[in-house]
């Protein structure tokens, strides 16, 4: 078994798809993560993928996080394993291309946010020297909008009065 990391590509999109589903229980079809693959923006985010013997097996989204209180961080967006490679050291050799990454920008922090009943996956974030700070709910509110009208994305301060 030869384990590698890479920075991801366009043609990965099936295998980071089927990860999302089948790892992270996210209903999301393959032209979508291979639309956000074709415009990633690489000044603030980055995708690596984990490889066993040329087959995608993990993947790791990250984002520079910045708010106006706090130092910025690199935000892990999505971090998953096959069942079949857990526990093979796959998951920390992608934690540990996003630790190089941070330092490679100058950032001393990384974050994360992890569904509650993800008892295992908080284990592994604990191993890897992560420490849960608190606890937190997310609510999300949908929006309607007229996506036929969008051509592109708008600055929100052109938005907003």
């Amino acid at each position: 078994m030869s384990i590698s990391v890479r920075n991801a590509e366009t043609g990965d999109f099936a295998p980071i798809a089927m990860l999302a589903r089948d790892q992270l229980g996210y209903d999301c079809e393959d032209s979508l993560v291979k639309s956000r693959l074709e415009h990633l923006d690489n000044t603030r985010e980055a995708v690596f993928v984990a490889e066993n013997d040329g087959t995608v097996i993990g993947f790791i989204h990250v984002q520079v996080y910045e708010v106006l209180y706090y130092e910025t961080m690199l935000n892990i967006l999505g971090l998953a394993v096959s069942d079949k490679h857990r526990r093979m050291g796959v998951g920390s050799m992608l934690v540990k291309s996003a630790e190089r990454l941070a330092s490679e920008m100058g950032i001393g922090c990384i974050r994360l946010n992890s569904g509650g009943k993800r008892t295992g996956a908080h284990e592994f974030y604990r191993s890897q020297g992560f420490d849960n700070e608190k606890i937190q709910l997310r609510f999300l509110k949908k929006i309607d909008f007229q996506k036929k009208h969008l051509t592109k994305r708008k600055s929100c301060a052109k938005l907003i009065p």
